[in-house]
């Protein structure tokens, strides 16, 4: 069997102490930036993020720290430095022990957990679930499932468009992931779906919530969550090695994958795994959609474009938005960048929230341009620049499977209806883990109306390249 990495402690009091002794055992300068604790600067850090790192830009440079509760966050920004993270010197920098280990109590050892060896070869047993012959499978599981939730789609109706497109997300991934029918994968008061909105509601709560422990605290209800989805993947993990089935869903991949000296991966790896992809291939859809329809709502004019494409129209909102917002990472030894020294050892983080919006590499950063990638606008673009899905050995795996589902959603609305923001509706954005609408988004769904743009949805917005 793969060896994976060796348990994380659970213990958040624990993690905080370390971060603090780490702090402190630099070996070279900090980069600039607010080094005292300041409750307004983490009032801040919290509430207005992107804000925060604009002006510190614009202050300090594309390197400066700032102190978030107990410890000291480098942000390293702009089109170099990300390519700097994500490519030139990324063995510098590991996951495991940044922020993402907040992800562990859910998620184990994931994708998104694990670092060096058991992460390269964890990435070759998987890349054959999301080739491009898995995704035109896979595809087909989507449009079944997005037909029959653009049955609520009723000219008239008031949904609340985020929670429609994560219950739909949802369902594609219990069947593409797990091979599971989302209508049988309840029993009882038991619902998979729901299960699983209610543990990752753990990382939506105040971090002082968060830390608390025992019952009836939010960390209890991840918990019996978690143990109820366990049950649920190992049954089925158990059922399929007992009796040989397969299908084409990424967990009959994982039962049998074995790397190149024969070796496969424990049961709770292959979970791991699992339950990572749905959560990664849910959150992001769900946000990206809604933050789409948000921003046409806005601007109802681009629709009528001959130019503008869908796949434009989504390339710009992860422009915008970029649901995995932030690329937190550890530095393994001291380095310089730009003129600046990082300890080794630091919280290091790039942020394509903030990247996507620095002035002085985009024009008019805060305008919903789909313009800007036109054939001709992507070639001019920096190494580094547009970073919705990472970036060198860490890009995003379900990347193609994400524009397969955001195309044909796209498609299915288009074709329906037109949808409009309820007139007072403010967009307040929340980070939990991901970027996403704090109280969802409800719209008006309205008869269809042509448009240009939509001429060729079907083709453009789903093509999976080779």
């Amino acid at each position: 069997m793969l060896e994976g990495p060796a348990p994380h402690s659970p213990n958040p009091l624990k993690l905080m102490l370390q971060d603090v002794i780490d702090d402190r055992a630099a070996t070279v300068p900090w980069p600039p930036g607010p080094r005292n604790f300041s409750l307004a600067n983490t009032k801040r850090f919290s509430e207005d993020p992107l804000g925060m790192y604009l002006e510190y830009y614009e202050r300090y440079g594309p390197v400066f720290t700032i102190k978030v509760l107990h410890f000291n966050a480098v942000m390293m920004l702009g089109p170099e430095a990300n390519h700097y993270m994500l490519v030139s010197h990324a063995d510098n920098f590991t996951w495991r022990e940044g922020y993402m280990r907040d992800l562990i109590p859910l998620l184990g050892d994931g994708m998104l957990t694990i670092d060096g060896a058991f992460h390269r070869s964890s990435r070759k047993l998987m890349l054959p679930a999301f080739h491009s012959k898995k995704i035109a499978s896979a595809t087909e599981i989507i449009n079944e499932e997005v037909d029959r939730a653009a049955e609520d789609l009723i000219p008239g109706a008031v949904i609340d468009l985020y929670d429609w497109v994560r219950h739909l997300a949802l369902r594609v991934a219990l069947r593409a992931l797990f091979g599971l029918d989302p209508d049988k994968a309840r029993a009882g008061d038991f619902d998979a779906v729901t299960e699983f909105e209610n543990a990752l509601s753990f990382h939506a709560r105040d971090f002082a919530l968060q830390l608390a422990r025992g019952p009836f605290t939010p960390y209890a209800k991840l918990v019996k969550s978690r143990a109820r989805l366990d049950q649920l993947i190992y049954g089925e993990i158990d059922r399929r090695r007992a009796n040989g089935e397969r299908g084409d869903d990424v967990l009959s991949l994982l039962l049998d994958a074995e790397d190149e000296d024969g070796q496969s991966l424990e049961d709770r790896h292959i979970r791991d795994h699992a339950m990572t992809l749905l959560f990664a291939g849910h959150d992001t859809t769900s946000s990206s959609v809604t933050f789409m329809f948000y921003e046409l709502s806005k601007n109802p004019e681009l629709l009528d474009d001959s130019v503008i494409t869908p796949e434009m129209i989504f390339d710009e909102t992860l422009r915008m938005y970029p649901p995995a917002y932030i690329g937190p990472r550890r530095s393994v030894e001291p380095f310089e960048f730009a003129g600046v020294t990082v300890p080794g050892n630091a919280h290091v983080n790039y942020c394509s929230w903030a990247s996507h919006h620095l002035p002085d590499v985009w024009d008019s950063p805060e305008t919903f341009d789909p313009m800007r990638f036109t054939e001709a606008g992507k070639k001019a673009m920096k190494k580094g620049q547009y970073i919705p899905f990472g970036g060198g050995s860490r890009t995003c795996l379900g990347m193609r499977f994400g524009q397969a589902e955001v195309g044909a959603i796209m498609r299915a609305i288009f074709e329906r209806c037109r949808l409009e923001v309820l007139p007072g509706y403010e967009l307040n954005i929340r980070l939990a883990p991901t970027i996403s609408p704090t109280q969802g988004m409800p719209v008006m769904v309205h008869r269809a109306e042509p448009a240009r743009v939509l001429s060729n949805t079907p083709q453009a917005a789903v093509e999976v390249p080779a």
